[in-house]
């Protein structure tokens, strides 16, 4: 019964219905009827005394139901506001402390009848109208939000435009004026500021300036905002910036990489600027005639010129701080032989600092260096444009220090061969010495035969953890640089090309930890890593006496210790331990060992420098004018100028214990070479 309804099947049942359900449509009376019939006839006279039903589903009777009484038509929505105000507009003149005007309303009404359109807040309104004709505000809202509020009462949809005439404080501040215009919840606000004064620096809140102009002793101001956040305007008489009128002064900086193809040249310039009085707006570089620029680029530059051997570079405002920019073009010059560098400068400035770089591009090596007014110098001074590069012939150069108008000149000697027969740079053999300690210490000397033509620096990397304790040049102490990565950069002794260059020697001694040694196990010693291709290596280790040391197969293997064989290395040997050594105290003098052996060679001929005075042949003791030439020598290096940071030294390595002697051959470059050795402790003390 929950799903389906009874119908009556006889007459009775029929009007019994029709009193059950009022009102409902004879073709739903048609439908039962013709339900009941057949149950009619079909009985007999008893059957017409008794009530008969018809089940239909709810469905079906819901929608027969619907037609015979439709539902009524959903009233429509109600608007989600009253009314929106879609613009305001603000006419102001500031007058002394006042700003009068008018503000002018557009305001849209969406619902019948009359409709309550609040004001903004905080205006001081004289007068209003509404489409024309005076209207009056009151005072609406209850006692909490919107209390004492003025509103206008509007009482047709559309849109309207209220008039409002007004008036607005305007506040002073430590020389500084504003007027604020309140926050609306219109979607857009222009205000247009008349000041009757000239020569205002203005300044914006809660907006954007759209354009300022000054007409006569009047200056206008026009600004759009969101009506959600208040617009302020700030003004204030402007200040005289003396720094225009001064007359200029500034530093320059430049910093040129000329680089010497053999079809064309290069140059690439780094220029800085840093005023000191007055105002930069442009800067003017004096170009060789061989220089073509091609780009000038930089955050402040706006255009850039290039005529009559003079680039001018414009700045995008004034310059009152510092700028930089940089310039690339190309020259004209020869392919190899006497070539002249075109050297940029800056004009119109006090003191110039910087340095120019000279590398040879392709098979070729500068062979002579003309200058003047300019110093050799580090190409790690120069900066990161000089110092990142990887020519293997490398000059570099920096400004005498002086007058930033001192004539300037720089030229080289370019010999050019084919590809073939270039030997750019070779370690011909390496030999380490090394001297372990059963505490894990490791002290290694390492020594380089190398054969260069062009590289400016080795590159060595020591391994993980070590401390550099000295560096030599050909016996001479120098003091390394350092490489992005952290490795050590060894100046070289650039030689003639060609196979037959000679060979120099490169000294290292540095120091690492490793782990404690016991009883028995093993110990891998990592070598430096170069940049160079090795020929040969020689290696040779001085351990404790109470172990024993064996080569494990590997790279090295073990043979009869041999002398070395490149000249470089054999003649450094003959400094260190011929005629001339170091002595007690750190005395450098004649050998005494040397001059006295039956048939001893004779001295080499004096060193350069005053210190030959001490070394001359068969002398052992200097003379008070010798005395008096050192001091004189050293009051003038320490009065003319000084060297910071650690100054090189020279570390003798020490020879003792038992050792053990391995090789290798062809070590490529920035491969570190490995050794593994086993040691066991000797039952009984002592060397073998």
């Amino acid at each position: 019964m929950n799903n389906s309804i009874l119908w009556s099947s006889s007459t009775s049942a029929f009007g019994s219905a029709r009193r059950r359900v009022p009102g409902i449509s004879w073709a739903l009376a048609a439908l039962v009827v013709s339900f009941s019939l057949p149950c009619a006839f079909g009985r007999t006279t008893e059957a017409a005394r008794s009530s008969g039903w018809v089940v239909i589903g709810v469905e079906e009777y819901r929608a027969l139901h619907a037609k015979a009484f439709p539902s009524e038509r959903e009233p429509e929505l109600a608007p989600p506001v009253e009314a929106t105000m879609t613009r305001v507009d603000y006419d102001l003149w500031i007058n002394g402390d006042l700003a009068t005007g008018q503000a002018t309303l557009t305001i849209d009404v969406l619902k019948e009848g009359w409709v309550r359109v609040p004001v903004p807040a905080g205006l001081l309104v004289r007068e209003a109208r509404l489409d024309g004709k005076l209207v009056s505000l009151f005072a609406g809202g209850s006692a909490g939000k919107g209390a004492g509020q003025l509103s206008a009462l509007l009482s047709h949809t559309g849109r309207s435009t209220l008039l409002l005439k007004i008036a607005l404080p305007v506040l002073a501040s430590t020389g500084q004026e504003s007027v604020t215009l309140p926050s609306t919840p219109s979607g857009v606000t222009r205000a247009t500021v008349e000041l009757p004064r000239q020569d205002v620096d203005i300044r914006l809140n809660g907006g954007l300036l759209l354009d300022t102009s000054e007409t006569g002793a009047v200056s206008m101001w026009t600004a759009y905002a969101q009506g959600t956040e208040p617009l302020t305007f700030l003004w204030k008489r402007k200040t005289e910036d003396h720094r225009y009128t001064q007359g200029l002064r500034m530093k320059g900086g430049l910093t040129e990489l000329v680089g010497l193809g053999e079809d064309a040249t290069s140059v690439t310039a780094e220029v800085s600027v840093e005023v000191m009085q007055g105002a930069a707006r442009e800067v003017k570089l004096q170009l060789p005639d061989t220089v073509t620029v091609n780009q000038v680029s930089g955050a402040m530059v706006a255009d850039w010129e290039s005529k009559a051997g003079e680039l001018r570079v414009t700045f995008l405002e004034p310059v009152e701080g510092s700028a930089s920019f940089v310039l690339t073009g190309e020259a004209r010059s020869p392919r190899d032989g006497e070539i002249g560098i075109p050297l940029l400068r800056v004009l119109d400035a006090e003191k110039e600092t910087g340095g120019v770089a000279i590398e040879v591009l392709g098979a070729g090596e500068i062979k002579e260096i003309q200058k003047q007014g300019l110093e050799n110098a580090d190409a790690t001074d120069l900066g990161e444009m000089v110092a990142n590069r990887q020519s293997p012939s490398l000059a570099a150069f920096r400004f005498r220090a002086g007058e930033a108008k001192a004539r300037r000149a720089l030229s080289v000697n370019i010999a050019r061969y084919t590809p073939q027969a270039v030997l750019m740079a070779n370690v011909e053999e390496a030999r380490y010495d090394v001297l372990l300690t059963s505490e894990g210490k490791m002290l290694v000397e390492a020594r380089y035969a190398v054969r260069n033509n062009q590289r400016n620096f080795l590159k060595v990397t020591l391994p993980q953890g070590a401390t550099l304790w000295s560096a030599l040049l050909a016996g001479t102490p120098v003091r390394p640089g350092q490489a992005p990565d952290g490795s050590l950069l060894l100046p070289l002794e650039k030689a003639r090309s060609g196979e037959d260059a000679p060979a120099f020697a490169v000294d290292v001694v540095y120091f690492s930890r490793g782990a404690a040694w016991n009883d028995k196990g093993q110990v891998k010693m990592a070598l430096p890593a170069l940049d160079l291709p090795i020929s040969r290596t020689g290696l040779r280790v001085y351990h404790p006496p109470l172990f024993r040391l064996t080569a494990e197969p590997g790279t090295f293997r073990p043979e009869t210790y041999a002398e070395p064989e490149s000249p470089g290395l054999t003649a450094e040997n003959e400094f260190e331990t011929g005629v001339y050594g170091i002595g007690s105290g750190g005395r450098i003098g004649p050998s005494t060992a040397a001059t006295d052996a039956p048939g001893a060679a004779a001295p080499p001929a004096a060193l350069p420098g005053s210190v030959a005075t001490l070394l001359e042949s068969g002398r052992k003791v200097a003379t008070i004018d010798t005395k008096q030439a050192l001091v004189d020598e050293y009051r003038t290096k320490a009065s003319g100028s000084k060297v910071s940071g650690i100054l090189p030294i020279r570390v003798s390595f020490p020879e003792f214990g038992p050792t053990i002697y391995l090789v290798s051959e062809l070590t490529s470059e920035n491969q570190s070479p490995t050794a593994e050795l086993s040691y066991q402790r000797e039952k009984k003390g002592g060397a073998r």
